[in-house]
């Protein structure tokens, strides 16, 4: 009986999702009694850390077909080490690899799932939480099956180090022959991905004109946060549909939200109403996105902004 974690790599290396699914491993390990074991699949340089996250034993399968995502693969290895390890708990991060992977491993394993968990599993029957009606309550799963699988939703719970790096054992599984040949992959790079974003500056239409979006850049780059926008801008070609958060685009759950010229519709209420602080910059006081903000300044986000941008190059000039 252990709880396993599925470390996910990105470019050679397991990054923050990785860290919070293992310390998410750890933390139900302890609740069960159990030891916690994490594995990367690829190329993964820094595995080794996964140890300092509460990761007992670390393992690595480094066969160069694991460096791009095939998720009939995928699923078939995973399933297999989960099996060697002698594992019941699996964990995995609810990113975009995570959401193709719960459902197929679900039924290759004959396991109880829960995707998008936003806490710890409580000891009374095994009950999982998570948010539910976009985000307007929470409800508690109880997974009574006897292997159980939980995808844990980014920036539920804060990578803790507790323990120490240790060495990486190699790992043989048996996946068969790849039905898909990836010929070229086109990724973002240089920002933090959305789903891992602690801080996010976002704008809407009340941006006027994508020509106007250097101060959302520059309010973002001076506070070190990720832009986003909403499905209007991103619809009309603005920003590019991967920073379109909301309902249809990507939820997200930082600790720091700013919307910028976005009235609030209850569809992009849904993909953000999760992060722990909104503050909302909008000339409209009627507008909807008030009522579920931490924070509001009714005003125009072009004399509002550069004013805020000029207030935190001060703030860090004295601190």
């Amino acid at each position: 009986m252990s709880v396993i974690i599925f470390a996910e790599s990105t470019d050679g290396k397991v990054k923050k999702n990785a860290f919070e699914a293992v310390t998410y491993g750890k933390k139900t390990a302890e609740l069960m009694g159990t030891s916690c074991k994490a594995f990367t699949l690829g190329l993964a340089e820094n595995a080794n850390e996964l140890g300092a996250y509460g990761a007992e034993e670390v393992y690595n399968i480094s066969d160069e077909v694991f460096n791009n995502f095939d998720s009939q693969l995928f699923t078939r290895a995973i399933a297999d080490v989960f099996n060697q390890l002698g594992g019941t708990i699996l964990i995995l991060a609810n990113t975009a690899m995570g959401k193709s992977l719960t459902g197929r491993l679900s039924v290759k394993l004959d396991a109880g799932c829960v995707s998008g968990a936003s806490g710890l599993p409580q000891n009374a029957g095994f009950q999982v939480p998570k948010s539910v009606y976009s985000g307007k309550a929470k409800a508690l799963y109880n997974i009574s099956s006897d292997k159980k699988i939980i995808s844990l939703m980014g920036n539920a719970i804060k990578p803790e180090k507790n323990g120490s790096e240790v060495d990486v054992k190699s790992l043989s599984v048996n996946i068969g022959t790849p039905a898909i040949k990836v010929i070229s992959r086109k990724t973002v790079s240089g920002i933090v991905p959305l789903p891992e974003a602690s801080l996010v500056v976002s704008a809407g239409r009340g941006l006027k004109d994508p020509s106007n979006w250097g101060i959302v850049e520059e309010l973002a780059s001076e506070l070190g946060a990720t832009t986003a926008c909403s499905r209007p801008v991103a619809d009309s070609g603005w920003r590019p549909h991967h920073e379109h958060v909301g309902q249809t685009g990507v939820a997200i759950r930082p600790t720091l939200y700013i919307a910028l010229g976005i009235s609030g519709a209850i569809q992009h209420l849904a993909g953000v109403n999760n992060s722990k602080v909104i503050v909302v910059i909008n000339k409209d006081p009627e507008a909807p996105f008030f009522k579920a903000a931490d924070y509001g300044i009714v005003g125009d986000v072009f004399d509002v902004v550069p004013r805020l941008i000029e207030s935190v190059k001060k703030f860090k000039a004295s601190h």
